[in-house]
């Protein structure tokens, strides 16, 4: 049987509700629930955050059941991040208050700068937006920063790698870092470009990730992060993106002696699919917040 949610508008919700909503889950969330890392929402919370925020799913999105996600994860641990860019923290501390949840994603500099200021420290928050040199000494210094997914260069590696010495903090925990891949070759996305030709140890791709993995004490190496084509986020059945991430990823941890890397892959549009082929950290934007303002409008 499959669950059926309901889709309400989030401007008409309170805390109250919502806490309501989530304490009569009962018999409906599995046993064996994935649980969204470093978190205490399973994926059921996801889903139900997923109906509730959204004002109203568009059609190309996924309007899929917590089973749903409960098969293609096979059991495996899957982080959410809830991308909350171009709203406000008070939207942002709503969901974090009634569910716990903790892993925040954001695509400006000056704003997750802002908001970190004004929501609690334990919040962990995802830089997920387009990196630029002379950003990484502000964003590195952010104290709960938690990962930034976004990195194409060694030379970003080592800004973020002495920003994060800088801060001087007692048991800081090493910042995560995913290595963007542009799998799908468009000159309209960032990323590491891997040509046919080259082997993985060829590539910039192996050298950074050496540099972070050998030599850097305040980064981890996380994984590998693509955002791939709209066309391809289409398909309910095949992403070339994801397959060649994920092939990327194996040649990669092959290449580090099998050093774990996670893969961080699927946003509203795909999540299913990218968990099914192996996404650990998905990112989920327009189907828990609802559609964004433009971004003039937002900081008006």
């Amino acid at each position: 049987m499959r669950l059926v949610l309901r889709s309400v508008c989030w401007r008409k919700l309170s805390p109250t509700f919502l806490q309501d909503v989530f304490g009569r889950r009962g018999s409906t969330e599995s046993s064996n629930s994935p649980v969204i890392a470093q978190g205490n929402a399973s994926i059921l919370d996801v889903i139900l955050l997923s109906s509730i925020f959204s004002q109203s799913l568009r059609s190309s999105e996924q309007n899929s059941s917590p089973f749903d996600v409960q098969e293609a994860s096979s059991g495996r641990e899957v982080r959410l991040v809830a991308v909350s860019k171009l709203k406000p923290a008070s939207d942002i501390l709503a969901i974090h208050k009634t569910t716990s949840h903790s892993h925040f994603g954001e695509n400006y500099v000056s704003e997750l700068q802002e908001k970190a200021k004004q929501l609690p420290d334990d919040i962990k928050w995802h830089f997920i937006g387009a990196l630029q040199t002379n950003k990484c000494k502000i964003l590195g210094a952010i104290p709960n920063l938690f990962a930034v997914e976004t990195v194409d260069s060694c030379k970003k590696a080592e800004l973020l790698e002495k920003s994060r010495a800088s801060l001087a903090l007692a048991n800081i925990k090493p910042l995560e870092i995913y290595l963007q891949v542009n799998t799908s070759g468009e000159s309209s996305k960032a990323g590491f470009l891997i040509e046919p030709n080259q082997t993985i140890r060829e590539t910039q791709l192996y050298s950074t990730a050496f540099y972070i993995k050998e030599q850097c004490r305040f980064l981890k190496l996380a994984g590998l992060m693509t955002i791939g084509s709209i066309e391809e986020s289409k398909s309910n059945n095949q992403n070339k993106d994801f397959e060649k991430l994920v092939s990327l990823r194996d040649q990669l941890s092959k290449s580090l002696n099998g050093f774990t890397l996670g893969l961080s892959m699927g946003m509203s549009a795909d999540f299913i699919l990218a968990i099914k082929v192996g996404s650990t950290n998905v990112r989920v934007g327009s189907s828990i917040f609802g559609e964004r303002p433009p971004f003039k409008e937002s900081q008006a």
